[in-house]
């Protein structure tokens, strides 16, 4: 017969134990404890909570098996095993307990061995990494989630704080909480068998390219969102377990409101462009296109350039900049008439800090994320595969990486461009890199004035950018993400005052398009590399 009640409760008289991160464990044991539950517990979780005076059975001595092989084998014993998997309503299977001399275990308090934080260090060795591969964890947490009509299992410190609200309101634990617990540890211990078969193939020797034949990602909730990209969508922030770099899994907001599911993908835009360079820069993104962007041999005056590269789209924009704020730069920030939404850098000296959340308007709006760690092109590229959901499936891909010197791709024309055009057009197209395919980008020197994107003909960027740019088009270089078809989009270019042109190339008319920058004296390179941003 079942020992649950009417309304699924079931009483919690005996829980085993066995944690790596002991996080809240002692107090935990010691509610338990007095709550009367007798508590089983193994090795460093036994030491722990023996130590703290908690009232607890040794496993090897509840068992009647001492650990072997060096703690491989410890927990993997039918008189536990049994206990947590023994349907309470089948009389054979308590007839069974009752013939071997084992009693039912409610409850189990389990989480695993440091895996992937132990495999994301530099320094371990694969024999290290092999040793972390928990055993005993696993099974214990699925026997309990299988068995959680009658087995609470709980994988996290975070839960304990629900479990004695439960015990205490209920004593026992209700059906829902189980169910509950029962699907975050079928969650836990599938995205842990994930971790370690990605370790494995990566330690393979494989061909990196090769993509496995099922795919499955890992990722941890880091935060539920107001809501997606309109109001209506629902939203989460989730986080690559063991994220490392400077990125904005890594980050941490100093300052401001909470951050929206647009705000997270245009930092994310701003974080990805102004990494590229070396040198102070800065960048202003609306709605994932940078409108502005600048490198300077200040951080202020970079910020006011990318702010003047197109003022009225800049209000209500994203700032991303490459070194730590400081007051100068802060100042600019905080000029009458411009409104900011959110900042990422590397950090914010103190006075900048203090003028940034007290002097402007908007002050109590703006969200000021820190990343932690200067950014620059030595920063390590992104870990594993750039992803994208399509209806009933999912795309995979390597990250779009640029190119170590695109300046010094080939010159087409008969006039090879200038050094002064050259550093223009390399940075043209590292900006151009961020901007919505079709994308044409109008830089002078290292400002950008003009940007067209996410037009379906590529004229029509060209025609776009051309107008932000307005007086600054004569005299300025141009990026192409892709190739022209025509030669039309050249031509405008020219007549609008463009000197150089920087391109994949690719096109079955690119001669035509050679031929067109000839005749009106522009210079041009192809990278022989297309950069889409779809």
């Amino acid at each position: 017969m079942s020992e649950l009640d009417g309304r699924g409760l079931a009483p919690v008289r005996r829980a085993l134990l066995s944690v790596s991160d002991k996080s809240g464990l002692v107090e935990l044991g010691r509610a338990l404890d007095a709550r009367g539950v007798e508590l089983i517990a193994s090795g460093g979780t036994y030491a722990a909570l023996a130590g703290a005076g908690v009232r607890v059975v040794e496993v090897g001595s509840y068992t009647g098996h001492p650990e072997i092989l060096g703690g491989r084998v410890k927990t993997l014993h039918p008189r536990l095993h049994g206990g947590i998997l023994a349907r309470r309503e089948l009389s054979e299977d308590l007839e069974a307990l009752a013939r071997c001399d084992i009693p039912p275990i409610d409850l189990v308090v389990v989480n695993l061995y440091p895996f992937e934080a132990t495999v994301a260090r530099p320094d371990v060795s694969f024999e290290e990494a092999v040793e972390n591969i928990d055993i005993g964890g696993p099974s214990l947490i699925r026997g309990a989630s299988k068995n959680h009509p009658h087995v609470a299992v709980v994988t996290d410190p975070a839960q304990y704080p629900a479990l004695l609200d439960e015990l205490k309101a209920h004593d026992g634990t209700t059906l829902a909480l189980r169910k509950r617990l029962a699907l975050a540890a079928f969650e836990l211990t599938a995205r842990y068998d994930a971790a370690i078969a990605a370790y494995l193939k990566a330690q393979s020797g494989e061909d990196a390219e090769v993509f496995p034949a099922t795919f499955t990602p890992r990722f941890e909730r880091r935060a539920a969102l107001r809501y997606g990209e309109n109001p209506h969508q629902r939203a989460a922030f989730y986080v690559e377990p063991g994220a490392t770099g400077v990125n904005l899994a890594t980050a941490r907001v100093r300052h401001g409101k909470e951050l929206s599911y647009n705000n997270l993908l245009d930092l994310d835009s701003a974080l990805r462009l102004i990494r590229h360079f070396e040198p102070p820069a800065a960048t202003v993104l609306k709605h994932n296109n940078p409108c502005g962007a600048a490198v300077a041999d200040r951080l202020e005056e970079a910020f006011e350039l990318a702010y003047e590269g197109d003022p009225l789209s800049a209000f209500g924009g994203i700032v991303g900049l490459n070194r730590r704020v400081d007051r100068a730069t802060a100042e600019r920030l905080c000029l009458p008439g411009r409104f900011l939404e959110a900042i990422v850098a590397p950090g914010f000296d103190d006075d900048a800090f203090a003028l940034l959340t007290t002097k402007p308007t908007w002050k109590n709006s703006v969200r000021l994320i820190e990343l932690g760690a200067d950014i620059g092109p030595a920063t390590p590229a992104p870990r594993g595969f750039d992803l994208r959901r399509v209806e009933g499936g999912l795309l995979v891909q390597d990250w779009d990486t640029m190119e170590p010197n695109p300046a010094g791709g080939a010159v087409a024309t008969k006039r090879a461009p200038t050094s002064k055009e050259k550093a223009a057009l390399a940075f043209a197209w590292h900006v151009c890199q961020s901007v919505r395919s079709n994308a044409i980008v109008l830089a002078r020197g290292t400002q950008l004035v003009g940007v067209g994107a996410g037009q379906m003909s590529r004229l029509d960027s060209v025609r776009i950018a051309v107008e932000k740019a307005g007086g600054r088009a004569p005299g300025a270089v141009l990026a192409s993400d892709a190739f022209f078809p025509f030669r039309d989009g050249p031509d405008a270019a020219a007549q609008a005052g463009v000197t150089a042109i920087i391109q994949p190339g690719g096109s079955k008319r690119d001669d035509d398009t050679v031929d067109a920058c000839d005749q009106h004296g522009l210079a041009m390179i192809l990278t022989g590399r297309r950069h889409f941003r779809h």
